[in-house]
Order: C-alpha cells, then sequence, then structure tokens
C-alpha cells in the first residue's frame, strides 16, 4: 500500500507541476492579445501573426493544465447529486465513469493526436497565413495532454476503488 500511495504521490506532483509551469502561458497570451488590440485599434495596423500566435498560446495553456484540472477536481461534475452519495457510492460512481468514459476518451485522443502530430512532424507543417513553424510542437500537446490526462485519471481510479472499497475518503 506504501509503495502505491508513493506513486500515486509522484503523479499527483507531476500534474501540479504541469499547472504550475504552463498556467505561465496566460502571461504572453495576455501580451499579444493587448498587443493586436492596441495595434488594430489605436494604430489601425493589425497583424497576421497575432490569431495564430493566439491559438499556438492558448491551445497549450488550455490542454495542458487539464490533467492540473483533473487533480484538483476541477472538471465539470454535477456536486448537488454527487455530494449526497456515500463515499462507497462516489466511488463506485467514480469507476463506472473512468471505465466507461474517461478512459476510452483518452486512449482514442492519445491514439488519433500521435498520428495527427507525427504527420504534421512528417510534412514539417506550418500554419496556414503567417507560415509560423511551430505547428507541429503545438499538435505535440495533443497526445501529451491525453498521457498526462491519462496518468492523471489512473491515480483518480485507484483512489476511486480504495474509496470503493473502504468507504472512507
Amino acid at each position: 500500500m506504501v509503495i502505491v500511495q508513493k506513486i500515486l504521490q509522484i503523479i499527483d506532483g507531476m500534474s501540479e507541476w504541469s499547472g504550475r509551469i504552463f498556467m505561465w502561458l496566460v502571461v504572453p497570451l495576455t501580451v499579444v492579445v493587448v498587443w493586436e488590440v492596441i495595434s488594430r485599434y489605436s494604430f489601425k495596423s493589425p497583424h497576421i501573426w497575432a490569431p495564430e500566435v493566439t491559438l499556438f498560446l492558448y491551445g497549450p495553456h488550455f490542454m495542458l493544465m487539464a490533467a492540473y484540472t483533473l487533480l484538483h477536481h476541477g472538471h465539470v461534475r454535477i456536486d448537488l447529486i454527487y455530494n449526497r452519495f456515500s463515499p462507497r457510492v462516489r466511488g463506485i460512481l467514480d469507476i463506472s465513469t473512468y471505465l466507461i468514459f474517461f478512459f476510452p476518451f483518452c486512449i482514442i485522443i492519445l491514439q488519433q493526436g500521435w498520428i495527427y502530430a507525427a504527420t504534421s512532424w512528417a510534412q514539417n507543417e506550418t500554419s496556414g497565413s503567417a507560415a509560423l513553424p511551430w505547428v507541429p510542437h503545438v499538435k505535440t500537446v495533443i497526445p501529451l495532454t491525453a498521457g498526462m490526462l491519462l496518468l492523471q485519471g489512473l491515480a483518480n481510479f485507484i483512489r476511486s476503488i480504495m474509496l470503493a472499497v473502504t468507504g472512507e475518503e
């Protein structure tokens, strides 16, 4: 049991630190958006690269924060109903939803994201209008996110099994 707890702590630590690191993507994202708004409306000089850079920053920020959000129970759940159940029932519900929805979704995203990113790398893809070279890097975030979610989901799944068996949070 001690080994399992240590593995869960390592996974939680990875999710925690990934969230603490990638949350900072919001700073350059904000700078680009503010710069573009000022440039567009004050100087009548929009930039062709600004919308793409905004997407290239927001997408990874949003996706790479997913495991952190799962760790801190920030994803959508109907807490008004869920919290009325006993701990054992909550554990069983979590086990069911992880098996039926979460793991299949993450595995499909991991598989398809891997293909999507590998194709982008193979083609040395660039962005549409500004020809920015970061497209393969951004697309690599998809399978990376799925892998991180799978790890954190596995940790939560193990905790759900323990909750269903023991009835203790």
